[in-house]
């Protein structure tokens, strides 16, 4: 009897509509995008920017920022120019604090157009974006859908969530503006995915993933990837939200990681490790998260492997830019392009690790 061997699955993603959000491309043939929310005052200019800055160091594409009334959306203007990524102003009901941060420098829009108000003020909005060259996303939640959706429907509910995405979609196609892109976001991660597959099969505009209020960092991020890993695999999602109870530049660490275990972005170091036993030849646990603070700032895509001991060791480290194989008596073998270069001890096996994924960026740069 043989067993069948399947070929690794490659993740064939849908086509959707190209749009532009500041710098970045978002659909089409374009990477995902990792995005992330700030939680400082919008008002604050200093703490916005320090924060921004920090998200974007670790690898943030799009940085939304929250704009409830005037001040906030008149300070657009000062934290736009000490940044380095897209702006979105998020907006919910006034429909002017959306026409000033199109004015007033913002990327994008995040409105639902169902809430800002008449047709008036809607196209009011959508030529602010026109003329500033500003994108929208259309942001559809369960916890805020129209009123006569939700008595049409008695609850949040897939079908619900599409038909408010859809009668949004026609308002601003309506007005001859196609530069937008579309959430159906929940906390319920059932109702999230169902409603993303729906939505897919009745728009080709791109997609933005996130199941929202998704908790604390442990549960969010579990959460979160059972979620997205289900509409990713699925060849849904052309950029994404990871909505934690926590610092931002967790979100964005957990949303390259899910993209990276998919293999749809390469962003950074790439650790293959072992949960340790009895058989480890060194503190794998500990040298793991020593080398995840110490190469952290790595950007170029680098795969490592981190086994403690000869069992699995060897063919992982066959499969990974640079591998450590634990062994017997302090003598640790260290791999480079899957072969074996030589043997270094516990004390030293750190600093020849972090030597050589420097070395491999330095020659990826050169090249």
């Amino acid at each position: 009897m043989t067993t069948e061997i399947r070929p690794f699955r490659k993740i064939n993603r849908k086509k959707t509509k190209e749009i532009s959000v500041g710098k970045v491309k978002v659909g089409g043939d374009n990477p995902i995008t990792v995005q992330t929310m700030t939680n400082t005052l919008t008002t604050d200019h200093k703490a916005t920017i320090e924060q921004i800055n920090k998200v974007t160091e670790a690898g943030a594409d799009i940085v939304r920022v929250s704009c409830p009334d005037d001040k906030s959306t008149a300070s657009l203007k000062t934290i736009i120019k000490h940044i380095d990524v897209p702006i979105v102003a998020d907006i919910h009901f006034h429909y002017k604090r959306a026409i000033e941060a199109a004015e007033n420098g913002a990327d994008c829009l995040r409105i639902n157009p169902g809430n800002i108000g008449d047709r008036q003020r809607v196209s009011e909005v959508i030529s602010a974006a026109k003329n500033n060259n500003c994108s929208i996303r259309i942001g559809v939640n369960a916890g805020s859908l129209e009123k006569d959706i939700l008595e049409k429907f008695k609850e949040p509910c897939p079908e619900a969530l599409v038909e408010s995405a859809i009668r949004n979609i026609k308002i601003i196609e309506d007005m001859d503006f196609s530069n937008f892109k579309i959430s159906v976001k929940s906390s319920d991660v059932f109702l999230s995915i169902a409603a993303y597959r729906l939505l897919s099969k009745k728009t080709d505009y791109p997609l933005h993933l996130g199941i929202t209020e998704a908790g604390s960092y442990l549960p969010g991020s579990v959460k979160t990837s059972i979620g997205f890993g289900n509409l990713l695999l699925d060849g849904i999602g052309d950029t994404i939200r990871v909505s934690l109870s926590d610092d931002p530049i967790e979100e964005i660490k957990v949303g390259n990681e899910i993209l990276k275990s998919l293999s749809l972005r390469s962003r950074g170091v790439k650790i293959i490790s072992c949960p340790s036993c009895a058989r480890q030849a060194f503190q794998v646990i500990e040298t793991v998260k020593i080398l995840e603070k110490k190469l952290s700032h790595i950007k170029e895509p680098i795969t490592l492997s981190i086994i403690g001991c000869v069992v699995n060791g060897p063919g992982e480290a066959k499969q990974t830019d640079i591998g450590i194989t634990g062994g017997g008596k302090d003598n640790h073998m260290l791999y480079l392009n899957g072969l074996d270069t030589e043997k270094v001890t516990t004390n030293n096996m750190i600093d020849k690790i972090v030597a050589m994924v420097e070395e491999k960026v330095a020659n990826i740069r050169n090249n």
